[in-house]
């Protein structure tokens, strides 16, 4: 908070301040009245009175007054996010997909839209070609004139938070790219942030999914790679450079498969995508379309299917085993195709992860798939985009 010279806060800091909390409890939680906001945050009820008309006034809330009811005196009004106001624009890339959706305050996605990539095939000014075609079409199915207050996008790779660069996404084949910087000159005016789609899924979760509440907290996201995303304390946790959390890349077993790293016996080529199918005979296939089809036949008990699944138990539970003997958490979240693990062999994932690890680490820790479902990553992406608004509702 900026202070005066004499130490003193200034007031419009402090309004600033008041602004955001009650803006981010809103986002956060949903619509709550004002006698919740007043009893939330320790203020008055003049001044959450005064704050919701500020928030009114620049288009973020409106206010409902309940009527009917059996009880006494006057109802508390509800304060919830303005339909058809603000909104952020999430686009989570994936190797065999890109989502792109206009999300509003309160975390509900308005419109999206989704369109198959080839392997190695989508280049970044591709990508932000397709970026900036969708954004006009989904303005008009989410019935906004609103420009969006930011773009945020989830990347399968490292991110430096001090630059915003892609410093490698290994399975799209990219390598120091600038890729905020290529969409905000296709977007100009509209701030874009870009982060690692395991860090944003664990602080979506974190925020409005399986992991709230919990501040200790691993988000296990596999994909055609397996990435975590970390907080500790309640902070996250990424790193000089962004890559804290590249578990994919632990080895398991030097004497394992190869890896496109170049190391032998990666996580991800015990648990990824690609190694499940390959397992199943099935890497040939679109990896979008097969990996679903893969876990639906291991439901079904149809061979080889089945047999892949329990085998990648194993590496499974020795990769969480390895996560909480070094971070401890209390609660893992489980994404993607190691969350189909968990669901359809999780005795025998619990089973390894007992087994591997030390002491008492294994016990008390909830392992969960996403309360978010498969959308995570996009609106841990479009939480990226709101950090502006939310700080600053002015």
């Amino acid at each position: 908070m900026v202070r005066s010279a004499a130490g003193a806060a200034r007031p419009d800091e402090i309004r600033r301040h008041n602004l955001s909390l009650v803006l981010t409890h809103i986002h956060r939680d949903g619509a709550l009245t004002r006698a919740e906001l007043t009893q939330r945050l320790g203020l008055s009820r003049s001044t959450v009175g005064a704050l919701v008309s500020d928030l009114t006034r620049l288009g973020l809330v409106e206010e409902l007054v309940p009527t009917g009811g059996a009880g006494v005196g006057r109802p508390s009004h509800v304060v919830g996010p303005r339909r058809g106001g603000p909104y952020a624009v999430g686009v989570d890339i994936e190797v065999a997909r890109v989502t792109v959706a206009a999300v509003g305050l309160g975390g509900d996605i308005l419109a999206r839209e989704e369109f198959d990539t080839e392997r190695g095939r989508l280049t970044p000014a591709a990508l932000v070609n397709h970026v900036s075609a969708a954004m006009r079409r989904l303005r008009q199915m989410a019935h906004t004139e609103d420009r969006p207050c930011g773009i945020g996008v989830s990347v399968p790779g490292t991110v430096d938070q001090r630059t915003g660069r892609i410093g490698v996404a290994p399975n799209l084949g990219w390598r120091e790219v600038a890729l905020g910087d290529l969409l905000a000159a296709s977007v100009p005016e509209v701030p874009v942030a870009v982060g690692n789609d395991a860090d944003l899924s664990v602080y979506a979760e974190h925020q409005r999914g399986s992991a709230r509440g919990c501040d200790d907290v691993v988000f296990l996201l596999g994909r055609i790679g397996v990435g975590a995303g970390i907080i500790a304390g309640g902070v996250p946790l990424r790193g000089r450079d962004g890559h804290a959390g590249e578990i994919g890349h632990n080895v398991l077993d030097p004497a394992g498969p190869p890896c496109h790293c170049g190391q032998r016996g990666c996580v991800e080529t015990f648990i990824g995508d690609a190694a499940l199918l390959a397992r199943a005979g099935r890497e040939d296939l679109p990896a979008e379309g097969a990996i679903a089809s893969l876990f639906a036949d291991a439901r079904a008990g149809l061979m080889p299917a089945a047999d892949v699944v329990q085998a990648a138990a194993e590496p499974l539970g020795r990769t969480l085993a390895n996560l909480l003997n070094t971070l401890n958490p209390s609660c893992v979240v489980l994404g993607g195709s190691v969350g189909e693990l968990l669901d359809l062999a999780g005795e025998e994932v619990r089973a390894h992860v007992d087994r591997y690890t030390f002491g008492t680490a294994h016990r008390e820790v909830d392992l969960v798939t996403p309360g978010l479902g498969h959308d995570s990553a996009l609106l841990g992406a479009a939480e990226l985009a709101f950090t502006s608004l939310l700080a600053d509702p002015r």
